[in-house]
């Protein structure tokens, strides 16, 4: 009688079980040692913000740009105005989540860069109705995509350019919310100010109001001058109503854009763009200029001479080129570039191989080798390489259209700041005048040779001028705040710079 054939060739003596259970172990653990492990992270039920700034810290030299890293935070003497940008960098809910899709970004570059796995097949085959001879079959099948191999490095380059375009678009961010703590912080010291001179006026009106009420009641006057005073005094209450909803919106919109709990009180402290000084007792003169720029927006001297001016737009496309968001918009026509080079890879034919090892019913042990190619014939990839193509298209208009754009904002800024500065100086100089009108005014009014209106009416003028002239410094200051945003800030020589 045959005796059957051993399913595998004869082989070496095999080691005892005792050493071959240390080697599986240690194959076991390495193969484990490489794989991810899974934690369970459940949503928080509440979410509490912080009611304070003493509660939050900020480490200034993991701040992004160099003027802030140089400003030491110490919230205990108040919050000035790069004080009240470090904390909007570094605790802004926004820039979190930008941050995160910055994380993100890395991870798909990350894996975009890994090596293909190969694939293994295994089938097995049991005769049923076979001669005595007959044993089971196997086939194992080894295989590695190498057209997957060869699109790695269009993959990579994509995913590169992808990471810098993030990192890039979460610099742009950071800087906006920079810009928009400086121009919210000065808005609150301008109200603060505004809001100290409207209510010297309403004092001056009420007394105003009570004589010439009083007056009329004692027939000393008509009826029209006591309306015509208690109208000028509900004319400044309702501005001072108005100056205080939207002193308690922009204190809201700080609090947020802080990342703190609404209400949180913020200690302002130092003078911003906008202070004029003109808002003392009568009499006070108003400066010649504006005390200061916020630090961090452009010096005066940047902007304040037509030669300046000219100087800055001569060189305004390189350093708009150099802007983030441009940059973001570069480094995605990069990725996309990749991507498009990869779908014309990706037109022809694909191709697989590997090797097999199989054995028959009958015994037969075979060794091969296995190749297979897609037949580029009715897709030939045609439909992604006519998106990316076209995906390319846009991002070129868009790129073109956002610097266009971006030099169009700057030119209108220039070209808004003499104007500002011109009616500042004219409405200065208007304050100065009837500042000195005042005086005279107190003292004839305290000798008896001025009427209460006459001298109402004066000093009324001179405060409303003092109103007028604080409005257009702090739009002075915004401008300013503006078109630094608008030029944007140093960006460094390499913008995958760690965070």
């Amino acid at each position: 009688m045959t005796q059957p054939r051993p399913p595998f060739p004869p082989a070496q003596p095999r080691r005892p079980a005792r050493h071959r259970r240390p080697a599986a172990a240690l194959a076991t653990l390495a193969t484990l040692a490489g794989c991810a492990t899974y934690a369970p992270r459940p949503l928080p039920q509440t979410v509490t913000l912080p009611g304070s700034v003493q509660a939050l810290s900020v480490r200034a030299d993991q701040l992004p740009f160099a003027r802030l890293r140089a400003h030491r935070f110490d919230p205990s003497d108040g919050l000035d105005i790069d004080e009240v940008a470090m904390l909007a960098v570094a605790h802004n809910p926004q820039l979190r989540l930008a941050r995160d899709g910055l994380g993100l970004a890395r991870a798909q570059a990350f894996a975009a860069g890994l090596l293909p796995d190969p694939q293994l097949g295994i089938t097995a085959d049991h005769p049923t109705n076979g001669t005595a001879g007959n044993t089971n079959a196997f086939n194992l099948n080894l295989g590695y995509d190498v057209g997957a191999l060869l699109a790695r490095s269009s993959r990579r380059a994509a995913a590169g350019a992808e990471v810098q375009r993030v990192n890039l678009d979460l610099l742009w961010q950071e800087w906006q919310v920079v810009s928009q703590a400086r121009l919210l912080f000065t808005r609150l010291r301008a109200q603060q100010q505004l809001l100290a001179t409207l209510q010297q006026g309403q004092a001056l009106l009420s007394s105003a109001a009570r004589r010439s009420r009083q007056a009329l009641e004692a027939g000393n006057v008509t009826l029209d001058t006591s309306v015509s005073d208690l109208a000028a005094l509900q004319v400044v209450e309702r501005q001072i109503n108005e100056l205080e909803r939207a002193r308690l919106q922009d204190r809201v919109a700080l609090t947020s854009l802080l990342g703190l709990a609404p209400g949180t009180k913020l200690d302002l402290v130092g003078e911003p763009a906008s202070s004029s000084g003109s808002s003392g007792s009568p009499g006070s003169a108003a400066p010649d200029a504006v005390p200061g720029t916020p630090s961090g927006a452009l010096p005066k001297a940047a902007t304040d001479t037509a030669a300046d001016a000219a100087a800055l737009r001569a060189g305004l496309v390189p350093r708009l080129a150099k802007r983030p968001d441009l940059l973001a918009l570069q480094a995605g026509y990069r990725s996309q570039e990749a991507v498009f080079r990869g779908a014309v890879l990706a037109q022809f034919p694909s191709l697989n191989v590997g090797l097999t090892r199989a054995r028959d019913t009958s015994g037969l042990y075979t060794m091969g080798f296995g190749l297979s190619l897609s037949l580029p014939i009715f897709n030939a990839n045609r439909g992604n390489i006519a998106i990316e193509r076209a995906t390319r298209t846009r991002l070129y208009d868009e790129y073109q259209q956002r610097l266009a754009s971006a030099e169009t904002e700057v030119e209108a800024a220039l070209a808004n700041i003499p104007l500002l500065q011109a009616q500042q100086q004219r409405t200065d100089a208007a304050v100065a005048a009837l500042g000195q009108l005042a005086r005279r005014a107190d003292l004839a009014f305290g000798q008896g040779n001025l009427t209460a209106a006459d001298h109402t009416r004066l000093t009324t003028a001179w405060l409303d001028k003092q109103v007028e002239s604080l409005q257009l410094h702090e739009a002075l200051a915004e401008q300013r705040i503006a078109l630094d945003t608008l030029l944007g800030p140093e960006t460094p020589a390499n913008p995958e710079m760690p965070r």
